[in-house]
């Protein structure tokens, strides 16, 4: 869905428009919150507490970005084929620093093989966007994340169900 948000970027030309507002609202508050609750509920009891960690620092930088979101516009340019996204976020190091250890932290502290794989895939992509197009980091990574999700995908689809399972 994000990158459908995205392709009415491109439509609109950028901008200040709605759905630079949506692809923001999106990429910056939910999912630092919702990547680690995620990976809390499907997270093995034994395990759990220490995802509260990512949980905490997610729900933080949601919040900080909730406001930033609700006083700024939201601005995105077409620069070539990417887009580079613009939201004056105050505290900007810390905030990203939050937003990818409670996405990348979750993931890596998962105690899931699995979840742990998607994670470091998604922080060598985070530092490939960041070194390639650093303007345009945002929508860079977003679109990686959505390729790399597919490994969640063949996953789902190659789990055998167990004896008893509809």
């Amino acid at each position: 869905m994000h990158q459908l948000v995205e392709a009415a970027v491109w439509g609109s030309g950028g901008g200040c428009s709605p759905a630079a507002t949506a692809w923001a609202v999106i990429a910056l508050p939910l999912l630092p919150a919702w990547v680690p609750v995620g990976v809390l509920l499907a997270a093995a009891p034994g395990v759990r507490r220490r995802l509260w960690g990512p949980v905490a620092v997610g729900l933080a930088t949601a919040a900080v970005l909730t406001y930033a979101l609700a006083t700024r516009p939201v601005t995105a340019e077409i620069r070539g084929r990417t887009i580079g996204y613009g939201v004056n976020v105050p505290w900007m190091p810390l905030v990203l620093t939050g937003y990818l250890f409670a996405t990348l932290g979750a993931l890596v502290l998962a105690g899931d093989r699995r979840l742990r794989t998607l994670g470091l895939v998604l922080a060598a992509g985070a530092l490939a966007c960041s070194a390639l197009w650093r303007l345009e980091f945002a929508s860079t990574w977003c679109a990686f994340a959505a390729v790399a999700s597919l490994l969640v995908l063949g996953w789902v689809r190659s789990r055998k169900p167990a004896a008893g399972d509809a």
